[in-house]
């Protein structure tokens, strides 16, 4: 990626893009774009300035996660009613796989996990609200509730040694950022003090970033080595002119040095509007 700072992919009118994610090199990027029908994945190579579309149904597909080697897309789509989530070699190429497909809730692919074994995902419940379940990629792939609580859970996030997991609650009654360990049971504990959205990881895992409320971004300093989870000091970064849509409006890259932004485009001056007052009089002139 050509930036040093937060690099921008722009949206505006019909063609809104949402739900943006780097592939685990930083070399391309996956992003559900809306084109006033329907959501579709694209793909944009980043290096080459070029897109390209990865889904053609109909229907809509979008909140793209990749697999920890890039060559697996997972997405969720609502061919059958529900959204469902569905596998894809990234290249475009190959056959389209059904992952999950089950009941009338919901299912959105929130990470992956390092080690490839696991798909961090939410549901929405007319009795819970959001909650976020596990899919195992391996043995019978049976789901297992992981948070599910009267509160809403989301945007969960695996850490990158997998023993870990940050999400959004609005346990407090304000949506704050916790961490907590994977698979369970154990502690709590809270990252974010005045608000926090979005949770991402660097791939060293000794920062953990997520936005403010007023779309600052920000960086907690964090130590998850041992068995209990230490979160320390807490600085702004930068303030993004992120568009809040469904899916990632941000991402980071590796290193934690370079960031994926989704803005809105700032909007070009309208022409000054100027108003005649008596213009019958110079009809008469």
């Amino acid at each position: 990626m050509e930036c040093s700072g937060p690099c921008q992919v722009e949206s505006a009118g019909a063609n809104r893009a949402y739900a943006v994610c780097l592939s685990p090199d930083g070399k391309r990027v996956s992003v559900s774009i809306y084109d006033g029908l329907t959501k579709d994945i694209w793909i944009y190579d980043v290096a080459r300035g070029l897109k390209t579309r990865f889904t053609f149904d109909a229907t809509d597909e979008r909140g793209p996660i990749w697999s920890p080697d890039g060559n697996r897309i997972v997405f969720n789509s609502n061919r059958k009613g529900n959204y469902d989530l569905s596998l894809k070699p990234s290249s475009g190429a190959g056959t389209e796989e059904v992952l999950l497909e089950y009941s009338a809730a919901g299912k959105y692919a929130m990470s992956w996990s390092a080690d490839g074994r696991f798909i961090l995902y939410r549901i929405t419940s007319p009795q819970t609200g959001n909650d976020l379940f596990v899919l195992p990629l391996s043995g019978d792939r049976k789901p297992v509730p992981f948070l599910q609580t009267k509160f809403i859970e989301n945007a969960g996030q695996f850490s990158p040694d997998g023993r870990w997991v940050a999400y959004e609650s609005d346990e407090s009654g304000r949506i704050e950022v916790y961490v907590v360990p994977f698979p369970g049971p154990g502690g709590k504990w809270q990252v974010s003090t005045g608000g926090g959205r979005y949770p991402k990881w660097p791939h060293d895992g000794t920062e953990l970033f997520y936005l403010a409320p007023d779309n600052t971004l920000m960086a907690a300093a964090v130590n998850g080595k041992g068995a209990s989870f230490e979160v320390g000091a807490i600085k702004p970064l930068f303030e993004t002119p992120t568009f809040i849509g469904f899916g990632n409006p941000y991402d980071v890259t590796a290193d934690g040095q370079r960031f994926l932004v989704n803005a809105v485009p700032e909007q070009a001056a309208s022409a000054p509007i100027t108003v005649v007052f008596n213009w019958t009089a110079g009809l008469k002139k």
